[in-house]
Order: structure tokens, then sequence, then C-alpha cells
């Protein structure tokens, strides 16, 4: 992914973050020369059993786990040669996308202006490799179960619901990603000045749509984490309210 200098990761923690909060990834691997790149949409988390600081071991994050599943009869899943348990795996990019919004030049109330769009992403690179099917398997969709309910759920308890899992495992194929590098973009008017960039922000935080609020608050943690901390000690962060 090109990432112009403006726009690199601040730290590996606004990576997490994204991953955790937009874990509806795009897994992305090379398909049969006749067909091309083939891709899917499949939820994905980080592996539970790693420490809760996972993400600050390794810049790369090189050697981290995440899980995911898809549905066995998706020909995609069928072109992952690297059967269960193969040592050697197969290549992937994983995808995520966090919160964008389109950014009107009258936004910045100047004569002469072109519209953009801001966005974050974070794309995943490693090697995947097929869980073996049955409890393995079952133990990849509770992981995710108790993860997304967590973020986005409201408590449900699966416990009464294991055994219709079980009925559902033939047609769920599980994978082990192993992280080999990742690459962050937080496109956040950071080309703009100070006062352009507020001016963005609170145009974003007054929206109805929730990508729009949603980029607005990364827009104003970067201002209090990154550009403030680029400046000289004493100096206040200009930000107009």
């Amino acid at each position: 992914m090109f990432v112009p200098s403006d726009y690199r990761r601040p730290g590996p923690a606004w990576m997490a973050d994204l991953i955790r909060r937009n874990p509806l990834a795009l897994m992305v691997t090379n398909g049969p020369e006749s067909d091309g790149p083939l891709a899917t949409h499949l939820p994905v988390i980080p592996d539970p059993e790693m420490s809760a600081d996972w993400y600050e071991k390794d810049e790369q994050w090189a050697g981290a786990t995440l899980l995911g599943h898809m549905n066995r009869a998706n020909p995609h899943w069928n072109a992952l040669s690297a059967g269960c348990g193969d040592t050697d795996g197969r290549k992937a990019l994983l995808t995520f996308t966090g919160p964008h919004a389109y950014v009107s030049p009258i936004v910045y109330a100047k004569p002469v202006a072109a519209p953009t769009w801001n966005f974050t992403a974070v794309h995943v690179h490693g090697v995947l490799r097929k869980i073996e099917p049955g409890e393995a398997t079952l133990a990849v969709v509770q992981h995710t179960v108790r993860a997304f309910e967590k973020e986005f759920g409201a408590g449900w308890d699966m416990s009464t619901s294991v055994d219709y899992f079980r009925q559902l495992l033939p047609g769920v194929g599980a994978f082990r990603f192993q992280i080999t590098a990742v690459e962050g973009m937080f496109k956040l008017s950071q080309e703009q000045t100070p006062q352009v960039r507020e001016r963005v922000r609170r145009e974003f935080a007054g929206r109805d749509s929730h990508l729009h609020r949603e980029t607005a608050h990364l827009m104003d943690r970067w201002e209090h984490e990154v550009s403030a901390a680029s400046l000289p000690s004493g100096c206040p962060v200009a930000h107009a309210r």
C-alpha cells in the first residue's frame, strides 16, 4: 500500500484499534492465472491466546496471529491450496477499512481547492494455515462470538447454542493467519493547516452519518496524540471549538 509520509500510521495501538472496531476484513490471495486474484469478506479477530499488548511487541507485528473463518462452499476456500496442518501455508493479504468520509472543498473556505476523501486502513500481510475441522474450528467460532459480543453485542450467552454451532461446522472453514508485516494509512487532513483541519473536523462531527462522526473522532485523537506531541514543550494545541 502506498502511504504518503503525512498519513503514516501514528502508532501500533491505532492499527490494533482499527482492526478491533472494524473486523470485517477483505482477504486477497493469488488465484489461478485464468481467474486472477481471489477476494472474500470475512470476520477476523486477534488470537485471544496472545497477550493484551501483542501489537506492541514488534513494529511489523511479526509472529502475531489472527483467527478467521469463511464458508467452505466458497471457491476461495478450495483455492487455498495449503491443507490442514500444512507447515508452508499460503501467503495472503487482509485489508481492514476504518472510518472514512468525503471532504467537500466548501469546508476549506478557500477560493481554490480540490475535493478529497479522508480514510483509514490497515493492510496485514501474512501466511494463512487452515485449521482442522471439528472442535478446533468450533473454538475459532466461539472466540469470534465472544470478541464481537464484547465489542458490538449485548453480552449474549452462546452456551445454549453450541450444539447448533456443531451442526453448522461442516460448512465452516477456519484458519490461523500468522502476520509477517503490517501497513497503516490514516488520511485525516494532515496536509492542511490546523485551522482548516479543525473546520473539517467540526463539519464531520455535526453530520448524522456515523462514518463522518467516527472520522471526526479520529481527527480529534490525532490532534491531541500526534500533532500535540510534535509541538515544542509548553505550546498549546490550536483547537478552536
